[in-house]
């Protein structure tokens, strides 16, 4: 249950059937593909939000994105300009076209404050899941990202630790700078933790069940979407993993905008 409801400016704890569509677009990235091959394996029940990837999900943008990857995600924008023209969201190389046109979509939208996700994640050696937010691009200097928490399999001991990434990159943005790094922290990433991001126009510190882990000067200042998404990298096979399924499961997510 989310804890103090009434210091939220936003929140959504996912007690509903399904996921709101004000706020959430079930898939990832689709200006690059279309919705129907964007789409997130996805339930909403046990007041959580539980994204997958199942062994038959086909590769996100398979004819052209490399490495190859599989991918489940929600984000709370989204648009593109035309089919045929540049302007997307997150391109992921140089001369990159639209295919599918998207409309304007903003449900939760913010600029600074205190957010945070908790969450938890079934992982193997060839998976990621993670959290983190990006300019709208409505121009595209607005594009740097604030990844809130990172994690990849292969840096999980079971039970014990896991490396778990956090920072800025500045994609299209020239004034911010790259400052981003994986911290090894004892926490079992498949029990639930709180990560968090306090964001203010001189830093941003990010911070795991309420430790700061590490801070990083002159963010974005500019609205961001939320992103939730967990991938899986065929190439990344140990051979006996076939069968496995990521999983990202998210308890709430809530911001205020006061840090």
């Amino acid at each position: 249950m989310l804890r103090d409801a009434a210091r939220w400016d936003f929140a959504d704890d996912f007690d509903g059937a399904d996921l709101d569509r004000d706020v959430w677009v079930p898939h990832y990235l689709p200006a690059w593909s279309s919705r129907a091959a964007t789409a997130a394996t996805y339930e909403v029940r046990d007041s959580c939000l539980h994204l997958s990837v199942p062994p038959g999900q086909g590769l996100w943008c398979g004819d052209d994105h490399r490495p190859p990857m599989r991918v489940s995600g929600v984000q709370s924008g989204n648009g593109s300009g035309p089919v045929g023209s540049t302007t997307g969201q997150q391109p992921y190389r140089d001369g990159l076209v639209v295919r599918e046109e998207q409309p304007p979509h903003r449900g939760w939208t913010p600029r600074g404050g205190h957010l945070e996700v908790r969450a938890r994640a079934e992982l193997s050696p060839r998976s990621m899941a993670a959290w983190w937010m990006v300019g709208l691009e409505d121009r595209p200097e607005r594009s740097a990202e604030i990844c809130g928490a990172e994690v990849f399999g292969d840096a999980v001991v079971p039970g014990e630790s896991a490396a778990v990434g956090a920072g800025l990159h500045p994609f299209r943005d020239p004034a911010v700078a790259d400052d981003f790094a994986a911290v090894r922290l004892p926490l079992d990433v498949a029990e639930f933790h709180t990560y968090a991001v306090d964001w203010t126009p001189e830093r941003v510190d990010f911070l795991v069940d309420g430790a700061r882990v590490r801070s990083a000067a002159r963010p974005p200042w500019y609205p961001v979407q939320m992103m939730l998404a967990v991938f899986d990298f065929p190439e990344r096979s140990t051979g006996d993993d076939t069968d496995a399924v990521p999983e990202l499961v998210v308890d709430w997510i809530a911001g205020s905008a006061s840090a």
